[in-house]
């Protein structure tokens, strides 16, 4: 099996925006389990335009995740490209611009709340007055601003992954990945926790791609991308 790649080829000043923030063409990833493997993502063919609001929906270990860690660059296809037109490179090789919520705590244990939600700040390099006030307004945002001091132990799971959330927002990302980012809200949580992701990459310009068991967000999104056994068997909304 020949291995894949992610496209090395950032947008080219001179080119002009194309309106599309992340694309898969034939992407597929394997991982092998001793003697066996499993085909977590198949033959994948998906674009997320600036605008995008994607629902992806599916059983448990449908691929999912696997989807969402392709499109952030936090993994790399088997077979297939990834590519990001319009949002160039950061360090590493990793495309610019993408912020992840992951679906399991991600929290740094030895941080604060406020100190989390800087971190990809501090990481870029951001002036310390300016990270200030994006960290103030993010935590604002998810109506944390008075659990900035707590640690991650100090937290429901909830109030983390809102804090996760916020640290996601303070990058001021042009794509926003989010892994079940409702999973342990109640009802009401959830959905003022969506309305909140919504408004933002509103503002921001972003394009949003959620993964989901939830029809209730699913239906709050204008796309809708349905994965069975790692493959993306149904899509609709937008052209």
């Amino acid at each position: 099996m020949n291995p894949g790649r992610v496209a090395a080829r950032p947008t080219c000043p001179d080119a002009g925006p194309t309106g599309v923030v992340a694309r898969c063409a034939a992407v597929s990833r394997t991982y092998r389990t001793g003697d066996a493997l499993l085909h977590a993502v198949r033959g994948v063919d998906c674009v997320v335009r600036a605008s995008a609001r994607v629902a992806v929906s599916g059983p448990s270990g449908s691929g999912k995740s696997t989807l969402l860690h392709l499109l952030a660059g936090l993994d790399r296809p088997t077979s297939g490209v990834v590519d990001w037109p319009d949002l160039g490179r950061a360090a590493g090789g990793r495309p610019a611009r993408v912020s992840v919520v992951f679906q399991g705590p991600s929290l740094v244990p030895e941080l604060d709340a406020a100190e989390n939600v800087a971190l990809p700040l501090v990481l870029a390099g951001v002036p310390p007055a300016q990270a200030h006030r994006r960290v103030a307004a993010a935590l604002d945002r998810l109506e944390l601003d008075g659990l900035a001091a707590a640690l991650p132990e100090e937290l429901s799971g909830g109030q983390a992954q809102r804090v996760a959330v916020a640290r996601a927002l303070a990058d001021r990302p042009r794509l926003l990945l989010a892994d079940e980012p409702t999973g342990q809200l109640d009802r009401d949580t959830g959905a003022r926790l969506l309305a909140v992701l919504l408004r933002a990459v509103d503002e921001l310009g972003a394009a949003l791609v959620v993964a989901t068991h939830d029809p209730a967000v699913a239906e709050r999104l204008r796309e809708q991308w349905l994965m069975d056994h790692g493959s993306l068997v149904s899509s609709a909304g937008p052209p």
